[in-house]
């Protein structure tokens, strides 16, 4: 089941004007290795949604822990465009 690895301070803004912020959420395989991948909940109830496909495999939790918080803001734009 996906769980949520890391939620953002920085905010994205969408070309509608929404605001978005951006989450990693992340799920073990059943080899024990884990996907990762964004989504960006928008702050305006009446918008989805928007998620990319896997952005990463990690080998553990730990390890997708860690590489989620080495992504800086301009790694979170390009994955906003991908998730669009």
């Amino acid at each position: 089941m996906p769980e949520p690895i890391h939620v953002y301070s920085t905010e994205v803004l969408g070309p509608e004007g929404t605001v978005y912020r951006a989450w990693i959420m992340g799920e073990e395989r059943g080899d024990g290795t884990w996907e990762g991948w964004l989504e960006f909940h928008p702050t305006a109830l009446d918008r989805p949604v928007l998620r990319t496909d896997q952005e990463t495999s990690q080998p553990n939790r730990e390890a997708l822990v860690y590489w989620a918080g080495g992504l800086e803001p301009i790694y979170l734009e390009g994955a906003f465009e991908r998730a669009r």
